[in-house]
């Protein structure tokens, strides 16, 4: 296949608010290193931490300037020295992936950090798969331990990562109840597969406490944690997956000991690099899930490759509804169902990271 040696990239060349630091650039085609893949890249979505890597507030800081952008989905066209054709990935195939550095024309990725795109996803949905579905799934399956008939507390669940938690949730045969930020992200909740809905400033935990929750997924945090732990059911656990609200709260374990629930934390990226191989059976459910219409990632928007700073910006505002997904390539394949099919219409809070 054949692969220019120039492409056009995004970069971050300073810190701050993204369509002010934000510069199109022609910069050479990266050459696959040792174990990984050059992908020419299809579709991008946006998340919240390309709003933190523009204003240099994320836990990894590249040195500037540096293409944005953290999962994809796109064709291999090359593969680095260590990796055999066939033996995961062939030039040629679909796949979706994440890595800091992909808001590009091509990216070289990691060949572990790549999977092959479900089929029944188009590029978009496929781009907005791995980091909200898989964090999920984690949350749910592997910290959780959810179980069908369980009762299940989504926050911001009405967000890319709430929406995808929802959607699992349900596919568990759980009983799934949401919170959002606004009554205009009610409907969205609701069309991911929540059975039940409430404002965050609404007296959900009194009509929770009884019989209680048995997992609650949070990647709020603050005030949402605190009010879960008195909601939260005999031998029930709390996982977070961060902070949105910009507060982190406080474990009592002294609670934790008298109520016996758990807490526990969610950092899916160290599962990618200490245990790829649940990585991979995750995603294979995922696919599985995918092609039984179980899950499909909600989309409220796709733009021009050129739209990408004010996507970004968009998703910063906190006002956007449902994943923004950039179109890189013009060949990518782009559904008419950009409301994301089984997952309804409607939105995300656009503060929720993955």
């Amino acid at each position: 296949m054949s692969v220019p040696t120039a492409m056009k990239a995004w970069r971050v060349v300073s810190h701050g608010e993204p369509e002010q630091v934000m510069e199109l650039h022609s910069v050479p085609v990266p050459e696959p290193g040792p174990g990984e893949v050059l992908l020419r890249v299809r579709a991008v979505a946006v998340n919240f931490p390309d709003v933190l890597l523009a204003r240099g507030e994320y836990q990894e800081r590249p040195e500037l300037p540096f293409v944005p952008g953290i999962e994809l989905c796109g064709d291999v066209v090359a593969l680095g020295p260590g990796v055999d054709e066939g033996e995961r990935v062939r030039v040629g195939d679909r796949v979706v992936g994440s890595k800091i550095g992909v808001l590009a024309q091509y990216a070289s990725v990691p060949v572990q950090a790549v999977h092959a795109a479900p089929s029944a996803l188009d590029d978009a949905q496929a781009a907005a798969l791995t980091i909200a579905y898989q964090t999920a799934w984690f949350g749910l399956h592997r910290r959780g331990g959810l179980q069908a008939g369980q009762t299940l507390l989504v926050h911001a669940a009405a967000g890319g990562v709430g929406t995808a938690a929802c959607q699992l949730g349900r596919a568990a045969g759980a009983r799934v109840v949401g919170v959002v930020g606004s009554a205009a992200k009610v409907a969205a909740a609701r069309a991911a597969g929540a059975d039940q809905v409430f404002l965050r400033d609404d007296d959900w935990v009194a009509e929770l406490r009884k019989p209680g929750v048995d997992v609650v997924f949070d990647p709020v945090g603050g005030d949402s944690f605190e009010r879960s732990t008195r909601c939260i059911a005999f031998e029930g656990r709390i996982v977070v997956v961060g902070f949105a609200s910009g507060q982190t709260p406080k474990v009592r374990a002294d609670l934790a000991l008298v109520k016996n629930y758990g807490v526990l934390g969610l950092h899916w990226a160290l599962y990618q690099k200490r245990r790829p191989d649940l990585v991979d059976a995750a995603h294979a459910e995922l696919d599985k899930l995918a092609a039984a219409g179980a899950v499909r990632p909600v989309l409220s928007g796709v733009v021009g490759f050129d739209q990408a700073p004010a996507a970004v910006a968009r998703l910063a505002g906190g006002a956007t509804t449902g994943r923004l997904v950039v179109r890189v390539a013009d060949d990518a394949v782009i559904g008419v169902d950009s409301t994301g099919g089984t997952g309804g219409a409607g939105g995300a809070d656009a503060e929720v990271t993955a």
